[in-house]
């Protein structure tokens, strides 16, 4: 009769919001939704079995399936992934669309996306392990371990350190290089290039975003561990937090079966377009692949619930500020209530106005990335034990504003 009871009420309020949908003339795959995120490889609850906390999920659940089926509709998107981590819980890891726009094939929480310049986050927690463990050390010098390496003269080549490349602190003009990396040139062959370019800031001095630049940070691990970048990243946490839809190389997401294709938009609508093989050669710049699961278990970490895998304080080192992005041009500087942006070690740190208590501040971990006309976004909102990731497999206008819209919705239900 209890199960009775539940079931008769999830179903008054699935009929409730339809009616809703419906009414907007949006529509919702609910039963696509409900069932996918009933699956228990996707949800992880703990100490969560209450009434109040499934039915604060499956409004999410259905909030988010609307907000998504109505920007497919309008032709805004063509598939999503998308992952959401509230406390110790994944509360949604789900997809929403087609992985091509050709086909029929859903997107799930398992389909694989190219992240792009998120990969620049796994970058800097690794590093802090790294230095955690002794092995490396903010303020070691590049030179030290790629001794070819040259940007200017000798006295400026001198007072480069991991930390400015994991902070694009370099001097270097803003993506010095980028073409060498999506050209496919090694790491250790575009180390040597520097050479070649003129420095417009002293080292530390000013925020210049890179990702060639930036990936000789795996270069440096690669010196100081005798392991690829791939292999590290793979033992120390993709293994222990099973992560297992993750890639690294264009075999393996050409070969995947549940991958959802790049798009780009014409006059006539989203057409797909082929996978390239850019990017793996600089890993850290840009070179995984991950599914919103996967995401959502990552997130997980960064917000303190793997202490086995790493202690929260160690991760928070990549979260300091190193550097203000005082530029004011960037759309997450349009957000409701920016106060102020710095990049840390892989992460932009964000501080924005609370909007329910003007004297508070809150904090968000974030990056954007881009590749193959892939567009994602991920945001870490560590006071509210909240995280937030989208995957496009379109470039889309959406990417926007569709974190501080999702929070909004977060909020709405939560209650804070």
């Amino acid at each position: 009769m209890h199960r009775f009871k539940i079931l008769v009420g999830t179903a008054l309020l699935v009929l409730t919001l339809l009616l809703v949908a419906t009414a907007s003339k949006t529509s919702v795959n609910v039963m696509g939704t409900a069932i996918s995120n009933s699956n228990p490889k996707q949800i992880l609850v703990k100490h969560k079995d209450t009434k109040l906390y499934k039915l604060r999920q499956q409004k999410l659940n259905l909030a988010i399936a609307l907000y998504f089926e109505k920007a497919i509709k309008a032709g805004d998107i063509v598939g999503a992934g998308v992952s959401i981590v509230k406390g110790d819980s994944i509360v949604i890891s789900d997809g929403y669309g087609k992985r091509d726009i050709k086909g029929t094939a859903k997107v799930n929480g398992e389909t694989v996306f190219r992240l792009g310049s998120l990969s620049k986050g796994f970058a800097g927690v690794l590093a802090a392990d790294l230095k955690n463990e002794g092995i490396i050390d903010w303020n070691d010098k590049v030179t030290d371990y790629i001794p070819e390496f040259k940007l200017g003269d000798r006295a400026n080549t001198a007072k480069i350190k991991l930390s400015h490349i994991l902070s694009h602190t370099t001097g270097t003009p803003y993506h010095s290089y980028t073409n060498l990396v999506e050209d496919g040139l090694t790491v250790a062959a575009i180390a040597k290039r520097f050479n070649d370019v003129k420095p417009i800031a002293q080292p530390g001095d000013m925020y210049s975003y890179q990702n060639a630049m930036f990936s000789l940070s795996q270069e440096v691990m690669l010196k100081t561990t005798g392991k690829d970048v791939k292999t590290l990243l793979r033992n120390r946490f993709f293994k222990p937090l099973g992560m297992s839809t993750v890639s690294m190389n264009y075999q393996s997401i050409s070969h995947n079966t549940n991958v959802a294709m790049p798009h780009a938009r014409g006059r006539s609508g989203w057409r797909s377009i082929p996978l390239r093989n850019r990017y793996y050669n600089a890993v850290v710049a840009g070179g995984i692949d991950a599914s919103s699961l996967d995401m959502a278990k990552w997130m997980r970490f960064l917000l303190g619930h793997n202490p086995e895998v790493m202690q929260k304080a160690e991760v928070a080192e990549v979260f300091r500020p190193f550097i203000a992005v005082n530029n004011h041009n960037k759309y997450y500087q349009r957000w409701a209530g920016h106060l102020q942006s710095s990049y840390g070690f892989g992460w932009r740190i964000h501080k924005f106005e609370d909007s329910a208590d003007a004297s508070k501040e809150i904090t968000i971990w974030h990056h954007g990335g881009s590749v193959n006309n892939y567009r994602n976004e991920i945001a870490v909102f560590p006071e509210a034990d909240l995280g937030i990731c989208v995957l496009l497999n379109g470039n889309s206008k959406l990417a926007r504003t569709v974190i501080p819209d999702i929070r909004a919705m977060v909020n709405k239900i939560y209650k804070h």
